[in-house]
């Protein structure tokens, strides 16, 4: 069987397109898995580990009005 150079050139062209889809899924496919890695490796950094101590620090500010009243009773 003998193929002639424009059916030899179209047979390149489809291999060459099938060849560019499939390593273009394979691409897309690396980039998702990827940044579902990232995705996940953020989530477990931001969550506080279980049984973990959890303190928080407020400071109280009272107002002054004036001179302070005694609170020593004689």
């Amino acid at each position: 069987m003998t193929v002639n150079p424009v059916e030899r050139l179209e047979r390149r062209r489809r291999r060459r397109r099938r060849e560019l889809a499939r390593w273009s899924i394979r691409a897309a496919l690396a980039i998702v898995v990827f940044g579902l890695g990232v995705a996940l490796g953020q989530a477990l950094h931001d969550n506080p580990k279980p049984g973990q101590t959890f303190t928080l620090e407020r400071t109280l500010h009272f107002p002054t009005t004036g001179t302070p009243g005694s609170t020593v009773i004689p």
